[in-house]
């Protein structure tokens, strides 16, 4: 498995395991939809910040990894803030921010290999009662672990070699590559599964 976010450490964020990360990650997911306050958030993202810190991560590593949020963050931010109020508004996205700086510590702190053996392991019960393959559904799951990064590193470097070449924003010019290389890549994965016999 290759990992694409892991940071290796020795620090107490990595010495925990993956499972209890996931469910403090989870309690922590519900417990800030039921904050209203915008200094208990901010103080939510404070601690997301010193985990991130403990994880290892650069500002610039951060801002590279939610770089692509910010257009969604102004768009949400600006549309509550018109129906809601700016103190809402405000809540709003400390409280995305929040999330996304505790689930980038979960990841950038934890092996993709962990967190997909912990999935296997939850959906056990489901597999007994004939629901579903653990095995098959933790092994899509690796694989968007493993092809989303990908995805997006192809979609900057064809956007740079289109910007290099005077095309522009084309957006037809850029989809065509990245679906052609994204599925090429696909079929490559699935040839190498079947010839494992999984």
């Amino acid at each position: 498995m290759i990992e694409p976010l892991y940071i290796p450490g020795d620090s107490p964020l990595h010495r925990l395991p993956a499972g209890l990360k996931l469910l403090a990650l989870a309690a922590a997911g519900a417990g800030l939809f039921l904050v209203r306050d915008p200094a208990l958030l901010a103080g939510a993202c404070a601690v997301a910040g010193l985990l991130l810190w403990c994880a290892g991560a650069t500002p610039g590593g951060v801002w590279r990894q939610v770089r692509g949020l910010v257009w969604v963050l102004l768009a949400v931010g600006a549309f509550t803030a018109w129906f809601q109020g700016w103190r809402e508004a405000l809540a709003v996205l400390l409280r995305i921010a929040a999330m996304v700086g505790l689930a980038l510590a979960v990841t950038l702190s934890t092996r993709s290999s962990d967190l997909i053996a912990v999935c296997e392991r939850v959906l056990m019960p489901l597999q007994r009662i004939g629901l579903l393959d653990a095995g098959k559904v933790s092994l899509a799951l690796a694989l968007a672990l493993r092809f989303v990064p990908e995805i997006w590193r192809n979609f900057h470097e064809i956007r740079e070699a289109q910007a290099a070449r005077g095309l522009g924003a084309n957006p037809v010019a850029l989809i065509v590559p990245l679906v052609v290389l994204t599925l090429k890549r696909a079929q490559e994965v699935a040839e190498a599964i079947d010839a494992r016999s999984l």
